[in-house]
């Protein structure tokens, strides 16, 4: 990846090519774990894109980084075909789970949260604090605890009072899987809409529209109709 930045490659082609050729799910690096694929089927690659990025500080603009790494701009203009030629088309699968699987997901969950708290405002007394417990029991059918629990026994893995961003997204995505086997169709396509709005206000709101593949609903409907 190196020696093609600096035999003229741009940055970003670099990193994306070596992104389809790299091989590790996961990986811990002094005292940080690198979960790139979250329940064994959805790719986080911009983490994956930030651990390589740290190879070569000198050759990547500072600007340019923080710019891909945490609002999501990427330094080219790329279509989608090239983008996912060059993560491969299992690594754009899986791209594509994480979008819907993880980013949705919590796009649904706060824009239910905030239904809650404009519920709780709206009412002159007997506002539930626990608003999170109400968040999942409204779109999951459990309380957050019953949902550890049941996650534990499904997967062997504990939540605790402390847990990493990785393993925060795992729950999440295995939250996103287990709603779309319990609840029928139109809920599911009415929780992705409203997951969808939910992500495209918070885009406006910073004026940066996130590059890479268009999120949808046919495009859902599309890839997880099997699994419903």
């Amino acid at each position: 990846m190196r020696q093609a930045v600096l035999e003229g490659q741009h940055w970003f082609e670099a990193v994306l090519d070596a992104i389809g050729r790299w091989r590790l799910p996961h990986e811990r690096i002094g005292e940080r774990d690198y979960r790139y694929l979250v329940g064994g089927e959805a790719f986080d690659w911009l983490l994956l894109a930030e651990r390589l990025i740290d190879e070569m500080p000198d050759l990547v603009p500072p600007g340019e980084s923080r710019a891909l790494l945490f609002d999501g701009r990427w330094p080219l203009d790329m279509e989608d075909a090239d983008f996912c030629a060059r993560l491969g088309p299992a690594k754009y699968s899986a791209h594509l789970n994480y979008l819907y699987g993880v980013l949705v997901e919590e796009a649904l969950q706060l824009s239910v949260e905030e239904e809650i708290h404009k519920e709780n405002r709206n009412r002159p007394w007997g506002q539930d604090s626990r608003s999170d417990e109400t968040l999942y029991e409204r779109v999951y059918g459990h309380t957050r605890q019953e949902l550890f629990a049941l996650y534990y026994a499904d997967t062997g893995e504990k939540i605790w009072h402390e847990v990493s961003l990785g393993g925060w997204r795992a729950f999440t995505y295995w939250c996103f899987k287990r709603r779309l086997r319990c609840q029928d169709k139109a809920r599911v396509a009415s929780d992705t809409r409203k997951g969808l709005a939910q992500l495209t206000r918070m885009e406006l709101a910073v004026s940066e529209r996130r590059r890479g593949h268009t999120l949808n609903e046919s495009d859902f409907a599309a890839r997880y109709s099997s699994h419903v």
